[in-house]
Protein backbone atom coordinates (compact mmCIF):
# COMPACT_ATOMS: atom_id res chain seq x y z
CA UNK A 1 0.00 0.00 0.00
CA UNK A 2 0.95 3.57 -0.70
CA UNK A 3 0.16 7.15 -0.06
CA UNK A 4 0.96 10.18 -0.75
CA UNK A 5 3.30 12.35 1.64
CA UNK A 6 2.79 16.26 2.10
CA UNK A 7 4.78 17.32 -1.18
CA UNK A 8 2.44 14.78 -2.85
CA UNK A 9 5.09 12.46 -3.74
CA UNK A 10 4.69 8.52 -3.20
CA UNK A 11 5.85 7.44 0.07
CA UNK A 12 6.17 3.46 0.86
CA UNK A 13 4.74 2.23 4.49
CA UNK A 14 8.05 1.62 6.84
CA UNK A 15 6.23 -1.69 7.04
CA UNK A 16 2.78 -2.92 5.82
CA UNK A 17 -0.40 -1.28 7.68
CA UNK A 18 -1.48 -3.48 10.96
CA UNK A 19 -4.35 -5.25 12.15
CA UNK A 20 -4.21 -6.08 16.39
CA UNK A 21 -6.21 -7.80 18.47
CA UNK A 22 -6.03 -8.53 22.34
CA UNK A 23 -6.14 -11.63 25.16
CA UNK A 24 -9.32 -13.00 25.16
CA UNK A 25 -10.68 -13.39 29.00
CA UNK A 26 -13.78 -14.76 30.53
CA UNK A 27 -15.57 -14.43 33.25
CA UNK A 28 -17.18 -17.25 35.36
CA UNK A 29 -21.07 -17.26 35.23
CA UNK A 30 -22.42 -16.65 38.83
CA UNK A 31 -24.67 -18.87 40.28
CA UNK A 32 -28.46 -17.38 41.69
CA UNK A 33 -28.58 -16.71 44.79
CA UNK A 34 -32.02 -17.88 44.08
CA UNK A 35 -32.24 -15.10 41.14
CA UNK A 36 -28.80 -15.16 39.76
CA UNK A 37 -26.73 -13.15 37.92
CA UNK A 38 -25.09 -14.57 35.06
CA UNK A 39 -21.98 -12.60 33.24
CA UNK A 40 -19.56 -13.34 30.64
CA UNK A 41 -16.94 -11.27 28.71
CA UNK A 42 -15.14 -12.38 26.31
CA UNK A 43 -12.21 -11.57 24.39
CA UNK A 44 -10.79 -8.47 22.33
CA UNK A 45 -8.68 -7.40 19.39
CA UNK A 46 -7.76 -4.18 17.65
CA UNK A 47 -7.97 -1.13 15.04
CA UNK A 48 -9.12 2.37 15.37
CA UNK A 49 -10.02 6.14 15.03
CA UNK A 50 -10.96 9.55 15.23
CA UNK A 51 -13.82 12.07 16.18
CA UNK A 52 -16.91 13.33 14.69
CA UNK A 53 -18.31 17.09 14.88
CA UNK A 54 -20.96 17.26 18.30
CA UNK A 55 -23.53 19.27 15.55
CA UNK A 56 -23.14 15.78 13.82
CA UNK A 57 -23.77 13.27 16.17
CA UNK A 58 -27.32 14.45 17.12
CA UNK A 59 -28.30 14.40 13.52
CA UNK A 60 -27.26 10.84 13.46
CA UNK A 61 -29.19 10.14 16.67
CA UNK A 62 -32.03 11.64 15.39
CA UNK A 63 -31.98 10.08 11.86
CA UNK A 64 -31.61 12.88 9.58
CA UNK A 65 -27.99 12.67 8.10
CA UNK A 66 -28.19 11.68 4.72
CA UNK A 67 -24.96 9.26 3.59
CA UNK A 68 -22.44 11.71 1.57
CA UNK A 69 -21.89 10.25 -2.08
CA UNK A 70 -18.35 11.17 -3.52
CA UNK A 71 -19.52 9.11 -6.76
CA UNK A 72 -22.94 10.11 -9.19
CA UNK A 73 -25.85 7.80 -8.27
CA UNK A 74 -23.85 5.51 -6.13
CA UNK A 75 -27.15 4.04 -3.88
CA UNK A 76 -26.68 2.74 -0.27
CA UNK A 77 -26.45 -0.78 0.13
CA UNK A 78 -29.41 -2.64 1.91
CA UNK A 79 -29.48 -3.35 5.48
CA UNK A 80 -26.74 -6.35 6.50
CA UNK A 81 -29.70 -8.56 7.56
CA UNK A 82 -26.89 -11.87 6.96
CA UNK A 83 -23.80 -12.54 7.01
CA UNK A 84 -21.93 -11.80 3.87
CA UNK A 85 -20.06 -14.74 2.15
CA UNK A 86 -17.48 -12.97 0.86
CA UNK A 87 -15.39 -9.80 1.45
CA UNK A 88 -16.08 -6.73 -0.89
CA UNK A 89 -13.96 -6.38 -4.17
CA UNK A 90 -10.70 -4.05 -4.50
CA UNK A 91 -10.07 -0.73 -5.75
CA UNK A 92 -6.75 0.75 -6.63
CA UNK A 93 -8.11 4.44 -5.78
CA UNK A 94 -6.91 6.19 -2.52
CA UNK A 95 -8.56 8.15 -0.30
CA UNK A 96 -8.26 12.23 -0.23
CA UNK A 97 -9.12 15.24 1.78
CA UNK A 98 -11.82 15.74 -0.75
CA UNK A 99 -12.85 11.68 -1.14
CA UNK A 100 -12.30 10.30 2.07
CA UNK A 101 -13.78 6.76 1.40
CA UNK A 102 -12.53 6.59 -2.13
CA UNK A 103 -11.54 3.08 -3.25
CA UNK A 104 -13.38 1.61 -0.10
CA UNK A 105 -16.13 -0.35 -0.07
CA UNK A 106 -17.62 1.66 2.92
CA UNK A 107 -18.16 4.57 0.18
CA UNK A 108 -21.60 2.86 0.13
CA UNK A 109 -22.21 2.35 3.64
CA UNK A 110 -24.33 4.29 5.87
CA UNK A 111 -23.24 7.61 7.75
CA UNK A 112 -22.71 6.96 11.73
CA UNK A 113 -25.75 6.00 13.81
CA UNK A 114 -27.37 5.79 10.81
CA UNK A 115 -25.33 2.82 10.26
CA UNK A 116 -26.79 0.94 13.24
CA UNK A 117 -30.63 -0.49 12.46
CA UNK A 118 -32.75 -1.03 14.89
CA UNK A 119 -34.89 -4.85 14.07
CA UNK A 120 -38.17 -4.85 14.67
CA UNK A 121 -39.22 -6.05 17.95
CA UNK A 122 -40.91 -9.00 18.74
CA UNK A 123 -41.71 -11.35 22.08
CA UNK A 124 -38.67 -13.26 23.07
CA UNK A 125 -38.71 -15.67 25.98
CA UNK A 126 -39.98 -14.02 29.44
CA UNK A 127 -39.80 -10.44 27.63
CA UNK A 128 -42.91 -8.45 26.52
CA UNK A 129 -42.37 -7.13 22.81
CA UNK A 130 -41.95 -3.90 24.74
CA UNK A 131 -39.24 -4.92 26.53
CA UNK A 132 -37.31 -5.78 23.90
CA UNK A 133 -37.62 -2.82 21.78
CA UNK A 134 -36.20 -1.19 24.80
CA UNK A 135 -33.58 -3.79 24.85
CA UNK A 136 -32.50 -2.58 21.24
CA UNK A 137 -33.09 0.84 21.75
CA UNK A 138 -30.38 1.11 24.90
CA UNK A 139 -28.37 -1.08 22.76
CA UNK A 140 -27.80 1.00 19.82
CA UNK A 141 -27.67 4.32 22.19
CA UNK A 142 -25.02 2.48 24.06
CA UNK A 143 -22.97 1.46 20.73
CA UNK A 144 -22.91 4.83 19.31
CA UNK A 145 -21.93 6.74 23.08
CA UNK A 146 -18.97 4.07 23.18
CA UNK A 147 -17.93 4.11 19.32
CA UNK A 148 -19.33 7.38 17.43
CA UNK A 149 -19.83 10.55 20.35
CA UNK A 150 -16.89 12.63 19.94
CA UNK A 151 -16.37 13.17 23.44
CA UNK A 152 -15.50 9.44 23.75
CA UNK A 153 -13.18 9.17 20.36
CA UNK A 154 -11.16 12.01 21.45
CA UNK A 155 -10.18 10.38 24.79
CA UNK A 156 -12.66 11.76 27.09
CA UNK A 157 -14.82 9.77 29.67
CA UNK A 158 -17.50 7.30 27.92
CA UNK A 159 -20.21 8.69 30.17
CA UNK A 160 -23.20 8.18 28.31
CA UNK A 161 -22.37 4.82 27.46
CA UNK A 162 -21.34 3.70 31.12
CA UNK A 163 -24.58 5.42 32.42
CA UNK A 164 -26.58 2.76 30.70
CA UNK A 165 -24.57 -0.20 32.29
CA UNK A 166 -25.79 -1.99 35.45
CA UNK A 167 -23.71 -0.58 38.19
CA UNK A 168 -24.94 -3.82 39.96
CA UNK A 169 -23.00 -6.52 37.28
CA UNK A 170 -20.19 -8.20 39.16
CA UNK A 171 -16.48 -6.97 38.53
CA UNK A 172 -17.82 -5.42 35.22
CA UNK A 173 -18.06 -1.92 36.57
CA UNK A 174 -14.90 -2.13 38.25
CA UNK A 175 -12.84 -3.47 35.26
CA UNK A 176 -13.80 -0.81 33.28
CA UNK A 177 -13.14 1.74 35.61
CA UNK A 178 -9.73 0.28 35.93
CA UNK A 179 -9.13 0.05 32.39
CA UNK A 180 -10.36 4.08 31.82
CA UNK A 181 -8.04 5.33 35.03
CA UNK A 182 -4.90 2.84 34.97
CA UNK A 183 -4.67 1.33 31.43
CA UNK A 184 -2.15 -1.09 30.59
CA UNK A 185 -1.53 -2.76 27.29
CA UNK A 186 -3.43 -5.57 28.79
CA UNK A 187 -6.69 -3.71 30.40
CA UNK A 188 -7.27 -1.04 28.49
CA UNK A 189 -10.46 1.37 27.66
CA UNK A 190 -10.29 0.27 23.54
CA UNK A 191 -11.47 -3.25 24.34
CA UNK A 192 -14.56 -1.48 24.77
CA UNK A 193 -14.69 1.98 23.66
CA UNK A 194 -12.68 3.44 20.72
CA UNK A 195 -10.73 6.12 21.63
CA UNK A 196 -7.73 8.11 19.88
CA UNK A 197 -5.56 10.89 21.06
CA UNK A 198 -6.62 13.96 19.37
CA UNK A 199 -3.05 15.54 19.35
CA UNK A 200 -2.26 12.42 16.49
CA UNK A 201 -4.74 12.49 14.30
CA UNK A 202 -7.78 14.75 13.11
CA UNK A 203 -10.32 13.61 11.29
CA UNK A 204 -11.20 13.96 7.13
CA UNK A 205 -14.77 15.48 6.95
CA UNK A 206 -17.59 14.80 9.79
CA UNK A 207 -18.86 11.19 8.40
CA UNK A 208 -17.43 7.81 10.04
CA UNK A 209 -19.20 5.02 7.90
CA UNK A 210 -20.94 2.46 9.80
CA UNK A 211 -22.27 -1.22 8.71
CA UNK A 212 -23.29 -4.36 10.66
CA UNK A 213 -26.32 -5.82 12.24
CA UNK A 214 -28.03 -6.59 15.44
CA UNK A 215 -30.40 -9.27 16.28
CA UNK A 216 -32.67 -10.77 19.67
CA UNK A 217 -31.55 -14.06 21.24
CA UNK A 218 -33.47 -15.68 23.50
CA UNK A 219 -31.65 -16.25 27.22
CA UNK A 220 -32.39 -17.67 30.30
CA UNK A 221 -35.82 -16.87 32.10
CA UNK A 222 -36.61 -13.24 32.68
CA UNK A 223 -33.28 -11.93 30.59
CA UNK A 224 -32.95 -10.64 26.68
CA UNK A 225 -29.54 -10.92 24.69
CA UNK A 226 -29.01 -8.70 21.77
CA UNK A 227 -25.77 -9.63 19.92
CA UNK A 228 -24.19 -7.16 17.88
CA UNK A 229 -22.11 -6.84 15.31
CA UNK A 230 -20.63 -3.26 13.19
CA UNK A 231 -17.33 -2.34 11.45
CA UNK A 232 -16.32 1.73 11.99
CA UNK A 233 -14.46 3.28 9.13
CA UNK A 234 -12.99 6.48 10.09
CA UNK A 235 -11.25 8.68 7.92
CA UNK A 236 -8.01 10.70 9.35
CA UNK A 237 -5.42 12.82 8.89
CA UNK A 238 -2.16 13.82 10.32
CA UNK A 239 -2.25 17.05 8.49
CA UNK A 240 -0.46 18.14 5.03
CA UNK A 241 -2.52 15.53 2.20
CA UNK A 242 -2.07 12.07 4.07
CA UNK A 243 -5.28 10.36 4.35
CA UNK A 244 -5.63 7.02 5.67
CA UNK A 245 -8.97 5.25 7.18
CA UNK A 246 -8.73 3.09 10.69
CA UNK A 247 -11.21 0.34 10.83
CA UNK A 248 -12.74 -1.16 13.98
CA UNK A 249 -15.34 -4.49 13.82
CA UNK A 250 -16.44 -5.04 17.61
CA UNK A 251 -18.69 -7.55 18.60
CA UNK A 252 -20.65 -7.05 21.44
CA UNK A 253 -23.79 -8.64 23.34
CA UNK A 254 -25.67 -6.96 25.70
CA UNK A 255 -28.71 -8.24 28.29
CA UNK A 256 -31.37 -6.28 29.33
CA UNK A 257 -32.49 -8.36 32.51
CA UNK A 258 -36.01 -8.40 34.39
CA UNK A 259 -35.92 -7.09 37.54
CA UNK A 260 -38.47 -9.46 39.07
CA UNK A 261 -36.58 -12.45 38.57
CA UNK A 262 -33.09 -11.29 38.56
CA UNK A 263 -30.97 -8.56 41.03
CA UNK A 264 -30.18 -6.03 38.66
CA UNK A 265 -31.25 -2.24 38.23
CA UNK A 266 -34.30 -1.46 36.40
CA UNK A 267 -33.72 -0.42 32.84
CA UNK A 268 -29.73 -1.12 32.97
CA UNK A 269 -27.38 -3.42 30.17
CA UNK A 270 -25.46 -6.06 31.58
CA UNK A 271 -22.39 -6.35 29.20
CA UNK A 272 -22.12 -9.83 28.12
CA UNK A 273 -19.36 -10.64 25.61
CA UNK A 274 -17.33 -8.32 23.44
CA UNK A 275 -14.67 -8.82 20.88
CA UNK A 276 -12.68 -6.37 19.13
CA UNK A 277 -10.88 -6.12 16.08
CA UNK A 278 -8.46 -2.59 15.14
CA UNK A 279 -6.84 -2.11 11.99
CA UNK A 280 -4.30 0.12 10.70
CA UNK A 281 -3.09 1.20 14.19
CA UNK A 282 0.13 -0.02 16.06
CA UNK A 283 0.57 -3.12 17.22
CA UNK A 284 1.22 -2.43 21.06
CA UNK A 285 -0.12 0.47 23.11
CA UNK A 286 -0.51 0.79 26.94
CA UNK A 287 -1.94 4.71 27.40
CA UNK A 288 -5.33 3.43 26.37
CA UNK A 289 -5.24 4.97 22.96
CA UNK A 290 -5.67 3.30 19.64
CA UNK A 291 -2.73 4.62 17.47
CA UNK A 292 -3.32 5.28 13.87
CA UNK A 293 -0.47 4.50 11.65
CA UNK A 294 0.75 6.80 8.84
CA UNK A 295 3.07 6.20 6.20
CA UNK A 296 5.70 9.20 7.17
CA UNK A 297 5.83 7.97 10.57
CA UNK A 298 8.57 5.12 11.79
CA UNK A 299 7.05 2.10 12.71
CA UNK A 300 7.12 1.49 16.60
CA UNK A 301 6.30 -1.29 18.90
CA UNK A 302 6.30 -4.98 18.02
CA UNK A 303 6.54 -5.86 14.38
CA UNK A 304 3.55 -7.52 12.72
CA UNK A 305 3.91 -11.46 12.80
CA UNK A 306 0.24 -12.42 12.13
CA UNK A 307 -1.51 -13.08 8.58
CA UNK A 308 -2.24 -10.55 6.24
CA UNK A 309 -6.37 -10.18 6.40
CA UNK A 310 -8.89 -7.83 5.13
CA UNK A 311 -10.14 -5.29 7.64
CA UNK A 312 -13.62 -5.01 5.41
CA UNK A 313 -14.49 -8.54 4.92
CA UNK A 314 -17.36 -9.37 7.46
CA UNK A 315 -18.40 -12.76 6.11
CA UNK A 316 -15.83 -14.26 8.59
CA UNK A 317 -17.80 -15.49 11.34
CA UNK A 318 -16.00 -13.33 13.62
CA UNK A 319 -12.94 -11.11 14.90
CA UNK A 320 -9.24 -12.96 14.43
CA UNK A 321 -7.30 -14.16 17.55
CA UNK A 322 -4.82 -12.86 20.14
CA UNK A 323 -2.32 -11.32 17.91
CA UNK A 324 -1.54 -8.37 15.54
CA UNK A 325 -0.71 -8.99 11.85
CA UNK A 326 -0.96 -6.98 8.40
CA UNK A 327 -3.87 -5.78 5.92
CA UNK A 328 -4.26 -5.75 2.59
CA UNK A 329 -6.07 -2.50 2.63
CA UNK A 330 -7.58 0.20 4.44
Amino acid sequence: MRNNDNDGRPNPWAEPPHWRTGPAWQERRRGPRRLGIALAVACIAGLALLALRPELLIDRLAGKAEALRHTAGAPPLAVESVRPTAPPPMAPDEPTLQEPFRGSPALQWADGAAGIEVPEAAATGWMSKEAVADALEKTKRFLVAANLDPATLRGERPADALALLDPQQPEIPQRLEQYLTKPTEQDTPVTVFTRFDPAEAKPVGDVVKVRGSMRVEKGEPGEVLVVTDYTFVHPLTKGGTSVQRTIVRRQITLALLDPVRWETTRGRLQLREYHAEWSNVECSAADGFLHPQFPQDLATGPAATGPAVDPYDRSAGGVRGDGCGTITRS
